[in-house]
């Protein structure tokens, strides 16, 4: 009877774990490593097993939270490629360009359903803005549509609207979520599938065609 308390706090370890697996926020999922990890401490702790117990509070729980949340922070990021002059110039163009600001706005509220942040990097000409893409510097770039481009049917919804600008992603699971979740026709969207090599020749879209 005296050892119920103890049968109670391991019990919580296998909970933890599955509630942790069918979590989908991954912040969620962060807060719960770290509960698991402080349950697995104690459990040392009132084994009499003090060093293993503090080796498990600082590396296993601390240290290993720090790490996972630099890497979720880091990774669940759409890096978007614009022409623009300099950092400070990718906020202005959202402020000076009602269009693109609804579409950077339509952008977030997506992303923000799948835990994601919209993170803007900005290039000089339509050849850099080409390179970090086939260099694997940005996840997905965009650039205002030639007024002499042929006329398309929005990939979003099928309306005849004319779009705007030119997303291309190099990554599929963007590019489906983007898909199926714009609402607005404003962008034409297409996905852009790179070789195993990021310095590879393949040709990237005519951005400087869609640039003129």
């Amino acid at each position: 009877m005296d050892d119920l308390y103890l049968y109670i706090i391991i019990a919580l370890l296998p909970l933890t774990a599955i509630v942790q697996l069918f979590q989908v926020n991954p912040y969620h999922a962060l807060v719960l490593r770290g509960i698991l990890g402080a349950v697995s401490a104690l459990v040392y702790a009132v084994l009499g097993a003090a060093d293993v117990a503090l080796t498990e509070a600082l590396v296993g729980t601390m240290l290993t939270m720090m790490l996972y949340a630099v890497a979720v922070r880091s990774s669940l990021v759409m890096r978007l490629g614009i022409l623009a002059d300099g950092a400070m110039e990718a906020e202005e163009k959202t402020k000076n360009d009602p269009q693109f600001a609804r579409l950077t706005d339509e952008f977030r509220t997506i992303l923000h359903k799948h835990h994601m942040r919209l993170e803007l990097t900005s290039y000089a000409s339509p050849q850099s803005l080409r390179r970090a893409l086939t260099n694997r510097e940005v996840h997905t770039i965009c650039v205002r549509r030639s007024p002499l481009e042929p006329e398309e049917a929005s990939s979003v919804n099928g309306d005849a609207e004319k779009p705007l600008y030119q997303t291309t992603t190099r990554i599929q699971r963007l590019y489906e979520i983007l898909q199926s979740e714009l609402s607005i026709p404003i962008t034409h969207l297409t996905y852009q599938k790179l070789l195993d090599n990021p310095v590879s020749k393949q040709k990237a879209p005519d951005l400087e065609e869609a640039h003129r």
